[in-house]
């Protein structure tokens, strides 16, 4: 199943038509409410195709009600596949597969071409759920806090993270995402290493 384009009201910043560097500058320490709640909703689409779900309905929640219900919701995904003895393999790369697009796009709209530019629209986008991390030239991702991290086992964690791969996949054009160290499994910080193709670099 194709994911749907984010809606109009986010592109505004195709418009913009400026470098990385003024829309960084551009954009708020954290995203618009609207934009937030656009890619939280195509995360809900990409995860609920991956395992044969529909999407919860959200209706009448908040934004924080919806990312709750969103962790509730891959948990409990993920724990039945996990149970059910699922193909993790091709499980993961679904789920790779339907988070690309949304770092694709995303690379395009802000004309990302960098690797200082990947890290500094994943850190925006990450903190937009939760999540802070933070990136350097050698794509080397900490991550030292984690909203998922209080619902997520290692296992489920090791799952669902293969949408992380997806989205900075496509942030990167084509780069890949492998973690070392999770919150889940007891570490003090996720570790994660983003490699770019020769061609990429």
């Amino acid at each position: 199943m194709a994911l749907a384009l984010l809606k109009p009201s986010c592109m505004w910043v195709k418009r913009v038509g400026a470098k990385m560097s003024l829309l960084l500058r551009i954009l708020p320490h954290n995203l618009p409410a609207f934009i937030r709640e656009e890619i939280l909703e195509e995360l809900f689409k990409a995860s609920a195709d991956a395992f044969g779900s529909p999407v919860p309905v959200l209706e009448h929640l908040s934004y924080d009600e919806c990312l709750r219900t969103y962790a509730l919701f891959t948990r409990e995904q993920a724990e039945k596949a996990l149970q059910a003895g699922c193909d993790v393999l091709a499980t993961k790369r679904q789920l790779y597969l339907n988070a690309y697009p949304l770092g694709e796009k995303l690379r395009k709209w802000f004309v990302v071409d960098s690797m200082e530019e990947v890290m500094e629209l994943g850190a925006i986008l990450y903190r937009a759920i939760g999540v802070e991390m933070q990136g350097d030239l050698q794509g080397d991702v900490t991550v030292n806090r984690c909203y998922f991290s209080q619902f997520y086992s290692g296992p489920v964690c090791d799952l669902i993270s293969a949408l992380d791969d997806g989205v900075f996949s496509g942030l990167s054009g084509g780069g890949r995402l492998s973690f070392s160290e999770r919150l889940t499994e007891g570490s003090e910080c996720c570790r994660a290493k983003l490699q770019l193709t020769e061609e990429e670099n």
